[in-house]
């Protein structure tokens, strides 16, 4: 293979310009590295409403004006404009179609939290798109690079509909898998409006799953490689419908042709030592700047500071899979203990009342914000002592190594990407970055936290852990 490649990057969302999780972060991180390497790079994704095109100045690409998709019987319009990630010189395009993406939420309905009904439509528009948009931009490359259900179509078209399709003819698809949970299911009428024959849809075919048309599927049968985002998170979603989701049959099938590589971080915006984002930067050679960021943290949450009790943290998703349902459990168990919390995130009802009654109940200890807020997520990794993550499953997780970076004490569950990036303490050698417990219960994790906390007050111990952690290097850097 060349050593210099030509890349398609292409994502249902990219930071910072519109963002609901971690793919957002990866997408807008990992484009410019490979920029860096030599290669030529581009990427693509969606023109959502939230997207601030003036202060990222957007600019109409000419050549990608009225492009003409078809859904179903119906044809659409669509423009190219085109603008760059920020800081970097890697071109980023996005798809704009009023119609589809002119909303409020990337996916979901704001006002009532549901899934858009035609989500199915907006990203086979979506797909479609991006694979015109090369044709027009006269420009083949080696390796389109799909992310997630939203563009797992690619390879299928790729090698269907564009099949003698010349233009193509020596490029390649890489499929990665965020979260295998997220697939991208719908009714089989769907295969009429993303405009494939009806009898490429039968019993365990390569995109029916349970009687629908599966979008992921489809992307993991077709696309030449797959990855996912950690070694421990490849191996689980192949041998347990746990974490396979259903899909366990397909993955094993191509192990193959499946490469678990753990997600990196920009390290530019991720830095305590160059993070514009807090009140004050520090490195590990000198802390002094952690301190006065746990006290502005504090202070924004009315909570009295107090340099021996313990800051717990937590940026989230507050559902199930993030291990809320353990932390709802001992919660109360928590608020005898010498520790205060802060969490920030959105998600199920049941927990942003939860949280918001516990705050209420114990205001001096609990400090909880409904929603997301990228200022205040840099601020609790900064100034939190410890980040409290006991997820049911992570296929990597970014926030615990967020937390390294910032001399921030993980507290996590051993599995997937989790397992693969933070160490246990052990006291005996000094070696580790973190704690970590094996059995997802509540008990184990009310545990966990009883011993980080009495390690705290041991502040040689506790400065070594942090060090330990503050040492790693886990950006997209070779």
């Amino acid at each position: 293979m060349k050593s210099k490649l030509k890349i398609f990057f292409i994502a249902s969302e990219v930071a910072p310009f519109a963002q609901t999780g971690g793919l957002a972060d990866v997408a807008g991180a990992l484009p410019k590295y490979l920029k860096n390497m030599g290669h030529d790079i581009r990427v693509m994704m969606p023109n959502y409403k939230v997207i601030n095109e003036r202060k990222y100045t957007l600019r109409d690409v000419i050549r990608l004006q009225d492009l003409e998709l078809k859904i179903g019987s119906k044809i659409f319009y669509a423009n190219g404009k085109s603008a760059f990630l920020p800081d970097s010189k890697v071109q980023i395009y996005f798809l704009d179609n009023k119609y589809y993406f002119d909303r409020e939420g990337l996916y979901c309905d704001s006002k009532t939290g549901l899934d858009y009904k035609d989500n199915a439509e907006r990203y086979i528009l979506f797909s479609k798109g991006c694979i015109e948009t090369l044709k027009l931009l006269h420009w083949q490359p080696d390796i389109i690079h799909c992310n997630e259900w939203q563009t797992a179509l690619i390879p299928l078209y790729l090698k269907s509909t564009y099949k003698e399709d010349a233009f193509f003819k020596n490029t390649k698809t890489l499929l990665s898998v965020h979260n295998i949970a997220y697939q991208g299911i719908f009714d089989p009428s769907v295969i009429q409006k993303a405009c494939l024959h009806d009898s490429i849809f039968y019993s365990d075919s390569p995109i029916e799953f349970d009687g629908k048309f599966n979008f992921l599927k489809a992307g993991l049968e077709y696309a030449d490689l797959l990855t996912t985002v950690s070694e421990t998170y490849a191996e689980e979603i192949q041998n347990s419908s746990e974490y396979g989701c259903g899909l366990e049959r397909v993955i094993k099938r191509r192990k193959d042709n499946i490469f678990g590589i753990i997600n990196g971080i920009d390290d530019e915006i991720w830095n305590p030592e160059k993070d514009r984002l807090i009140p004050f930067q520090y490195n590990r050679r000198n802390l002094s700047g952690k301190i006065e960021n746990k006290k502005e943290l504090l202070k924004r949450f009315n909570i009295e500071f107090n340099e021996n009790i313990p800051l717990i943290g937590t940026v989230s998703r507050l559902v199930d899979q993030k291990g809320f349902d353990l932390i709802g459990t001992i919660l109360e168990d928590l608020m005898q203990m010498k520790l205060q919390f802060i969490i920030l995130g959105l998600g199920d009802q049941k927990y942003s009342k939860l949280f918001q009654t516990f705050h209420q109940k114990y205001p001096h200890k609990v400090g909880f914000k409904l929603g997301f807020d990228n200022q205040l997520a840099h601020l609790i990794e900064a100034g939190s002592d410890m980040y409290l993550m006991p997820s049911r499953y992570e296929p990597c997780g970014l926030n615990q190594l967020y937390s390294l970076y910032y001399g921030t004490v993980p507290i996590v569950r051993e599995t997937g990407g989790l397992a693969d990036t933070i160490e246990n303490f052990d006291r005996n050698t000094a070696a580790g970055t973190g704690f970590v417990f094996k059995k997802y219960n509540a008990n184990e994790l009310l545990k966990v936290i009883k011993k980080a906390l009495k390690i705290y007050n041991k502040k040689d111990i506790w400065n070594k852990i942090m060090q330990n952690g503050m040492k790693q290097d886990f950006s997209w850097k070779l």
